[in-house]
């Protein structure tokens, strides 16, 4: 299998206004509208990180009837929401694959088929919507997308904006690694032992270096 690529960081928030605020106010550019997701009544807002890469504003659509099934993310999760009570988070990230035959999904979910306006992927979603990996894990194990069109950063304005490193911290780095190294990844991702899940992106802006 050919190298997996950090495909989009993601930001949630208790409101789609909220997260975007949150985002251009640190970054300092402007983030371009999304679009709704029927399947797990969320809606979101993106940001160009370059030609392979970039950052969505995920949060509940108010407007958006209850979905059939828990919300992706863990955003149904008290532990979520009482996390975005203190105000937007950079919350997980998705890693691109070519496909998801022969890849090995344990902690990751089953691969869902779905779409959005004219976007149309594969994306792993463990069936009870919390974020992937579990324990040490969760978190800061990716899911993984495999488009079947071509992903938003094509279409998307350039904003200056780049991520620099991707940082994941776990009470388990070896296990992140093994993890991380079957797919095998590229991009600069940087794993440490922290005492919990944790993750940060350095990014290079138009204004400076900025840490989410």
């Amino acid at each position: 299998m050919s190298a997996a690529i950090p495909d989009h960081l993601v930001v949630a928030a208790r409101t789609l206004e909220e997260g975007r605020a949150w985002v251009e106010g640190r970054l300092g550019v402007g983030m371009q509208p999304g679009g709704e997701h029927a399947l797990f009544g969320t809606h979101n807002a993106l940001l160009s990180l370059g030609p392979d890469l970039y950052l969505e504003v995920i949060a509940v659509n108010p407007a958006a009837p209850s979905p059939p099934r828990p919300r992706w993310f863990g955003l149904d999760t008290p532990t979520v929401r009482a996390r975005l009570e203190g105000g937007p988070v950079l919350l997980h990230w998705v890693a691109r694959v070519p496909d998801l035959l022969g890849v090995d999904l344990s902690g990751h979910g089953e691969g869902l088929e779905l779409s959005r306006g004219e976007h149309r992927w594969t994306l792993t979603v463990p069936a009870d919507g919390l974020l992937p990996g579990g324990g040490p894990l969760q978190g800061v194990l990716p899911s993984l997308i495999a488009w079947h069109t071509p992903p938003p950063p094509t279409r998307l304005p350039d904003a200056g904006v780049r991520l620099l490193t991707l940082r994941l911290g776990t009470p388990d780095p070896d296990a992140l690694r093994a993890f991380l190294s079957a797919l095998p990844l590229a991009g600069d991702v940087e794993v440490y032992e922290a005492p919990q899940p944790e993750l940060a992106a350095l990014l290079e802006t138009p204004g400076g270096m900025v840490t989410l």
